[in-house]
């Protein structure tokens, strides 16, 4: 672990020069730039307040807010596994000619996903403030479930980047899953009105966890229960520590394959 844990630093530039260059591709050539990462899920937060608020409205307080913070959870989660994904087969060329561990690429391509979603937190906060949402002293911990998501969701990304270099079709099969996942996923409904036959499948649904904790914080006020922190952060580790293992397992297989 302490070589690993060396060479991570050691390559640590690399990682953030990697970062930098994937926002710079993102945004070139874009006449708003960066300010899309605020304006794109604000658009949607809008777009989705007004399809689902004539239904859902006078079962949820402060809807706007409820659906955006849904839609930052799930753009993380989805934007750090997506990226990943390709991660590896992207840098192909890269990983044929020189030694970098090719952890670097998913983390990056993860770093770079976070850093696009959190700008979206500036929109949100404006949306509260312009509707009216109290905003007291447990904003500060907010970006605690962020924390334990990002370390669920690099653990996933790390996963879908090994077995993507040895079935193709994993890109299609996940872009299909991320869409069925979503719809279960409480982000523009509340959970309460899910049949009981299939709850189980929401009470199964790690990012449902995440999504609670990170609207108990920002639309309720309410300080997260140690139980809370305890299941989310279990939730992060497991996924992060089985992400590692699972490619550091199909790495060395990884160079007859792209």
């Amino acid at each position: 672990m302490k070589s690993y844990i060396e060479n991570f630093m050691k390559y640590r530039y690399l990682l953030y020069e990697l970062v930098v260059n994937d926002l710079k591709i993102k945004y070139r050539r874009s006449f708003l730039g960066i300010l899309w990462s605020v304006l794109q899920p604000l658009m949607m937060m809008i777009i989705l307040t007004i399809v689902f608020s004539s239904v859902f409205k006078s079962s949820i307080e402060n809807f706007a807010v409820y659906v955006f913070t849904g839609r930052i959870v799930w753009d993380i989660y989805s934007q750090v596994t997506s990226s990943a994904l390709t991660s590896i087969m992207n840098n192909a060329g890269l990983i044929k000619k020189v030694y970098v561990p090719k952890y670097i690429f998913p983390i990056s391509k993860g770093v770079s996903g976070l850093v696009n979603t959190a700008f979206s937190l500036v929109a949100l906060f404006m949306v509260m403030i312009f509707t009216g949402v109290k905003i007291n002293y447990s904003i500060l911990l907010f970006p605690l479930p962020i924390l334990y998501l990002f370390l669920f969701s690099i653990g996933i990304g790390l996963i879908v980047a090994a077995y993507s270099v040895f079935f193709r079709d994993l890109n299609y099969l996940y872009e299909l899953l991320l869409t069925a996942w979503m719809y279960f996923t409480p982000i523009f409904y509340p959970a309460s009105i899910i049949p009981e036959e299939v709850k189980f499948i929401v009470d199964a649904n790690p990012i449902a966890y995440f999504l609670q904790m990170f609207r108990d914080i920002v639309i309720y006020g309410q300080v997260p229960s140690l139980m809370s922190h305890v299941t989310c952060l279990s939730i992060g580790l497991v996924s992060l520590l089985l992400g590692v293992f699972l490619f550091f397992k199909k790495q060395d297989r990884f160079i007859l394959h792209i």
